[in-house]
């Protein structure tokens, strides 16, 4: 079986105790951007978060899911993306303006980025949070990890022709025995970085865009994994959400057909609830016949 295109490469910077995130989406970001017909500004920001979400999540021992989320009272009101242990993504931004040619973050309504790793063995979860102090999204995260994990990062983001992209990397905690004879490696690294074009960063298989930057680093791969699109939606979720709901919701949305229709945000599923469905879902709530509303 052919390895997906959409792939995460783990790697190392041997001799400037560096390590590294690069990831490369073309499917996955389609099957995104193609859920709403987005501004083009908007459909950028959104691949490159999607991209971003994935690399985060190859910085960490991950079990569950890892989010971005930016919300704000202006034309943004909300972009979301969120990757998982098994590689799966989804994502979707809601705007509220018009065309623009870019979008400046800081030009937002009260805006705030949350990052949230949500760990399914455990069922804790872990959220940073952090005001809105950089218009471009590469320099928003690097500061989140300044402020919130006191971790130098340098990050890049592309997206652009189907495709989104993204590298990061960071400094090797001391102790490891790794760069601790080369002090100028961090910044070299990030020098080294910064000559890497979006175009190649978007069109340059993975082994060559490394290669083309860190030759002379001793770089080493460390690990890779497939990337896919995928939600995680259901039908038990939805139910679950129209319970939550309550009664009284849940019925004031039943249509002239008698059903509930939901439709997923993330993926475009429709999911169909009868009057009978519907009765199954809210049994036991106050106002069902049978149930006990003292309790």
């Amino acid at each position: 079986m052919d390895k997906p295109k959409d792939r995460l490469h783990r790697f190392l910077l041997e001799r400037a105790g560096v390590s590294g995130v690069l990831v490369q989406l073309e499917e996955a970001w389609q099957e995104v951007a193609s859920r709403s017909d987005y501004e083009p500004a908007v459909a950028s920001l959104l691949g490159q978060a999607l991209a971003a979400t994935a690399a985060l999540s190859g910085t960490i021992k991950l079990s569950g899911s890892l989010s971005l989320h930016i919300r704000s009272k202006g034309d943004l009101s909300l972009l979301y993306t969120e990757c998982n242990d098994d590689g799966r993504l989804r994502g979707l931004a809601q705007w509220r303006g018009g065309a623009v040619e870019a979008i400046d973050l800081t030009e937002l309504a009260e805006p705030l980025l949350a990052i949230t790793i949500d760990n399914s063995a455990t069922g804790q979860r872990h959220q940073g949070m952090v005001p809105v102090e950089h218009r471009a999204l590469a320099q928003l995260i690097e500061g989140y990890f300044e402020r919130s994990e006191q971790l130098p990062s340098r990050i890049h983001l592309a997206c652009g022709g189907g495709r989104a992209a993204a590298l990061i990397l960071q400094p090797l905690a001391q102790g490891g025995g790794i760069g601790e004879s080369d002090p100028d490696g961090w910044n070299r690294a990030r020098h080294l970085a910064a000559t890497l074009s979006e175009e190649e960063l978007l069109q340059l298989p993975a082994e060559q865009v490394l290669l083309r930057l860190f030759h002379e680093e001793n770089v080493q791969l460390t690990g890779e994994r497939g990337l896919f699109f995928g939600c995680q939606c259901s039908r038990d979720r939805v139910a679950a959400v129209l319970r939550n709901l309550g009664r009284d919701e849940s019925e004031a949305a039943l249509q002239p057909d008698g059903r509930v229709e939901v439709t997923c945000e993330f993926c475009n599923t429709r999911y169909h609830f009868d009057r009978v469905d519907l009765e199954q879902v809210l049994r036991d709530l106050p106002g069902t016949p049978g149930s006990d509303s003292t309790h």
